[in-house]
């Protein structure tokens, strides 16, 4: 139980991008773990979901998550969080995220 209670407690605080990290909607699942997403500063990339969220949280088209490009091939990068309708409502209201890039995923 003292997995869940912490799971929790992280859940609560909204996760903002710091440090390189980049705000992108989920254009494509590839498979084998990849996705292809459309991020923020324009450009199109292809990321990798890591081990820890492999069967725990599930990433679809059209989905926000945060990503952190790679410093040796910005073209890839690794996907750190998924956020929730909740946190998207927040961002948008924070000016965060813009509306068209959350139109992306309707297309």
């Amino acid at each position: 139980m003292a997995k869940k209670r912490g799971t929790e407690e992280k859940s609560k605080e909204l996760r903002l991008p710091a440090g390189g990290e980049v705000i992108c909607v989920v254009m494509e699942v590839i498979g084998a773990d990849h996705v292809k997403v459309k991020c923020m500063d324009g450009a199109v990339r292809v990321c990798r979901i890591p081990g820890k969220f492999r069967r725990r949280v599930w990433i679809s088209e059209g989905d926000l998550v945060l990503i952190l490009p790679w410093d040796f091939q910005p073209s890839k990068g690794e996907v750190l969080h998924k956020y929730s309708k909740d946190e998207v409502k927040k961002l948008l209201s924070m000016g965060l995220v813009t509306q068209e890039l959350l139109e992306l995923e309707h297309e």
